[in-house]
Order: structure tokens, then sequence, then C-alpha cells
């Protein structure tokens, strides 16, 4: 049987082993191509990130190399790709550090993905445990219109629905709606965003402080971090079962020093 928290060299084991890093899912002709896209501006691949500096090819694909851990074989334009789980682990480390202190101080906390189907558990339980530390999880008014779906909250968790369903979203709309919605119902701004894909990247680039999970096919996310407009972007397979991010997730309450508070 399992004890959880495990410690780092374990966590860097069991991601590496379900393939949260290590040899991933993505593939290395969507992270090749994604780069491009961000660059480009592809709506799908800017997430919202306003670029302070200009941007290679060469440079982002030596960010991700350097920050991800992506193949550093520039010959290597097809297959399989890695996210490197010592970066994983290290960024997870610093992600629980901000989160940890942010809610120490009783701060108030936006949690929102884009990836429903496998984060939403994961910032669910952040967000039970940081309201019971004595952090401020932010509500958000009732839901509103997104293009032909909606922003709604659920459990503590801004996602987007669209026919029925949840929905997965690079688009930094929602979290755009979010904020100007939380204005106006004369709410102030979250001290932290804990968030993913261009719900991250608004928040970042709009000067708020937020952490993030990225896949390394996301390089938005890890430009905004070089940029400083995210504090933490920690490399990982963001779309796998959620059961599987159950010992990351107890490892972030741990060094956040909410174990407690579980």
């Amino acid at each position: 049987m399992t004890t959880f928290p495990l410690s780092p060299a374990e966590l860097a084991r069991h991601l590496d082993q379900h393939r949260i890093t290590g040899a991933v899912a993505t593939s290395r002709e969507a992270n090749l191509r994604n780069i491009q896209g961000f660059l480009d501006g592809d709506q799908h691949q800017h997430m919202g990130v306003v670029r302070t500096r200009e941007w290679s090819f060469d440079d982002v694909f030596a960010l991700m190399r350097d920050r991800v851990g992506i193949s550093p074989d520039r010959a290597h334009t097809e297959g399989q790709d890695t996210i490197s789980a010592e970066r994983a682990v290290a960024g997870l480390e610093r992600y629980a550090r901000v989160l940890g202190e942010v809610v120490a101080a009783g701060g108030r906390v936006l949690f929102a993905t884009g990836h429903p189907a496998g984060l939403f558990p994961v910032y669910a339980q952040l967000a039970r445990v940081s309201r019971r530390a004595g952090a401020h999880v932010v509500r958000v008014p009732d839901g509103f219109p997104f293009e032909d779906g909606d922003v709604r909250q659920i459990e503590s968790v801004v996602m987007v629905e669209q026919h029925g369903g949840l929905r997965h979203t690079h688009f930094p709309g929602p979290m755009t709606l979010t904020l100007e919605k939380l204005r106006r119902d004369g709410q102030n701004p979250p001290d932290l965003v804990v968030a993913d894909h261009g719900l991250a990247g608004a928040a970042g680039t709009r000067g708020l402080r937020t952490i993030a999970v990225a896949d390394c096919n996301d390089p938005g996310v890890f430009v905004a971090e070089a940029q400083g407009q995210i504090e933490v972007a920690v490399p990982l397979d963001d779309n796998l079962p959620p059961r599987v991010y159950e010992p990351l997730t107890a490892f972030v309450l741990d060094r956040a020093g909410l174990a407690d508070f579980v």
C-alpha cells in the first residue's frame, strides 16, 4: 500500500511510471507545431500571453528544452517527446511554496482549469483544503456566457460549459470574463490564481500572481513564466485520468504545509 505524501524521488518515479513525465503521450510533432503556432499568434496557442520581448523559434525551443525537458535533438521531429520528472518535482516544490504562503496569509485564491477531464479534481481538492486552512477561495458570480457556452464555477473551480458538458479550452477569454465579472461584482482581485492554459496566461498577463501546470505542447505558459508573468509553470502531462495525480496533489499539500487540513 502506497503511503502519501511521497518523497521527491518517489514522486519522480511515480510521474515517470504513469507517463505524467518521461516518455509522455504528447507527440514531438505537436510540440514543434505549437512552438510555431505560439509565435504566429494562433488563437489556440497564444493563451493570452503578451510577449514582452522578441522570441524566435530557437529561443522558445531552448526554453522548452531547459524548463520542460523536451528532447534537445533538433533532428528529432517525429514520435514521442519527453518531460523531465526532476524539473516537474522542482516546479511542484515552488508551486507548493507559493500556495502555502498565500493560504497562510488568508489570501484570496481563484482556481480555474481548461482541462476539466484531468485537472478539475486536483484543483477542487486544493480549493477544499485551502479553504479549511483559512484562505478565501474566490466565489464567482453565477455562470455567464462565453461563446456558445458558459463560464461556470463548480466545486470552487472555474471552467467552461458547452452543450451540457465541460469543455477543454486554451482560450484566455474565460479568465478575462471572470476577472471582469468579479470587478463588476465589487470583489477585490485574487491574491493568487491557480490555473492552466489561457486561464493562467490571461491572469498572469493582467499582473495577478499566478501558478500553473502546463504540458510540453503549451509553450506560451513557459514563455509567460520566463517573462515573469507567471510565477511558476510546472511541466507535466495535463490530461491523464485524475487518479494518477493523487500523489502529486498530496505532495503539493504537504509541501505547502496544508496536510493537516486534508
